[in-house]
This record gives structure tokens, C-alpha cells and sequence, in this order.
């Protein structure tokens, strides 16, 4: 059971990788980014 589990992480972590290094999803990935600094530092409370 242990050897599965890898295997689907390993294939779920391919997946993700695939995902984050097309163009629009990096701008996405980026944006979410900066809205989260912005938050922790306080810069996008009115």
C-alpha cells in the first residue's frame, strides 16, 4: 500500500509541475503571490 501511495504523489506532484509552467497559470500563481504579501504586510487593508 505504501508503494501506491508514492507513486499517486509522485503523479500528482507531475501534474501540478505541468500545470505551473504554462504562461497563464504563472500569472495567476504571481497574483495570488502578491495578494497574500500584501495581506501579511498590511497593505491591502482599507
Amino acid at each position: 500500500m505504501g508503494i501506491a501511495k508514492k507513486i499517486a504523489a509522485v503523479g500528482i506532484g507531475k501534474l501540478v509541475y505541468d500545470e505551473a509552467r504554462k504562461p497563464h497559470n504563472q500569472a495567476k500563481i504571481k497574483s495570488a503571490v502578491r495578494k497574500v504579501q500584501q495581506r501579511r504586510s498590511g497593505g491591502a487593508r482599507p
